[in-house]
């Protein structure tokens, strides 16, 4: 199968196209013929990436990109819900290859129907920025409706969905932005929105049930104090994992993949309450130059790759 993976440990200009084997679904498994993908350029730092789960290096080469959108080509042993030929989106294992390949392998429990308003494209850049916000607002933020929620960089990539799920949750969302962004996250349905560069966000706010942060470092620090008694943090800034604070660590959160909540997210994309935002789409070949434009940020969404070209077909797509 034509694929795009690394033959060393090193950067994604080392990315290079060939063939690999296609990949056979264990029992719970299902092969799936990859439409698009989606690059996420911290991959590369992440552990899995280069390493097995009791810590070995991996075995080369190794295949980028664990969130697709695709068809279910075959089914392993065990494998149920799903039938040849469904349309799916999900996610794949860290530890295994990825989806920068016309096939891969994921767990049918990792999986559920593709959006039906949605392309190949934007469906594939959804699953792990999707799951992060409803994972982080809901499944550990216990967000209700009338409560407030502070979000740290809400047009980046997981922010555009917690917006989204707050708004729809019934709370009073205040986002964080950079100037150029704020009309662009009131239109996701932030009630307040604050320029972080003009305007110190500790200085107008207080009481907050949940603050989600997306930026870490300094805001995290920052926004402690603004915690209602009983109020929660929660943080996917990837260095609040290995803080010296247990706050901290006991705020971070970390995404899974779950098929029964990508189905209820594909439930509110189809009905309009999430818009999903491709910055751009690049052919699988560019892989190289996707991951360049990926590195120079300010982008409203992810960058996607098809895998198999295809026409939007005018369907509901998120404009930034």
């Amino acid at each position: 199968m034509k694929s795009i993976y690394l033959e060393k440990k090193s950067g994604a200009e080392s990315l290079i196209e060939g063939n690999l084997p296609r990949p056979d679904p264990k029992p719970g498994e299902v092969l799936i013929k990859v439409h698009a993908t989606a690059v996420t350029p911290t991959e590369l730092q992440w552990f899995p990436t280069f390493n097995t789960k009791s810590g070995e290096p991996r075995a080369f080469p190794i295949v980028l990109s664990h969130e697709f959108s695709g068809t279910v080509e075959s089914l392993g042993p065990d494998a149920n819900g799903f039938k040849v030929g469904d349309a799916v989106y999900g996610l794949n294992d860290w530890f295994e290859n990825g989806a920068q390949a016309e096939y891969c392998v994921a767990p049918a429990s990792a999986l559920a129907r593709k959006p039906a308003s949605l392309d190949h494209a934007h469906a594939a850049v959804a699953p792990i920025s999707a799951l992060t916000a409803w994972q982080g607002l809901l499944t550990r933020g216990g967000l209700q409706r009338g409560q407030r929620v502070l979000i740290h960089g809400a047009a980046g990539g997981v922010g555009v969905f917690a917006v989204q799920l707050a708004r729809w949750r019934g709370a009073y969302v205040t986002a964080t932005a950079s100037a150029s962004n704020l009309e662009f996250v009131r239109a996701l349905g932030a009630d307040q929105v604050i320029d972080y560069r003009a305007t110190p966000f500790e200085n107008v706010m207080c009481d907050v049930d949940l603050v989600f942060d997306g930026v870490g470092g300094k805001t995290l620090e920052r926004s402690w104090p603004l915690l209602r008694p009983g109020g929660k943090m929660v943080t996917i800034a990837a260095e609040s994992d290995k803080s010296s604070e247990q706050r901290v660590r006991d705020a971070f959160v970390l995404v899974e993949a779950d098929g029964s909540q990508l189905a209820e997210l594909g439930k509110l994309i189809d009905s309009g309450v999430l818009r999903v935002f491709v910055a751009e789409a690049f052919p699988l070949s560019k892989a190289v130059e996707a991951y360049a434009r990926a590195s120079e940020g300010k982008l409203r969404g992810k960058i996607a790759l098809n895998v198999v070209e295809e026409q939007a077909s005018g369907l509901l797509v998120g404009k930034a």
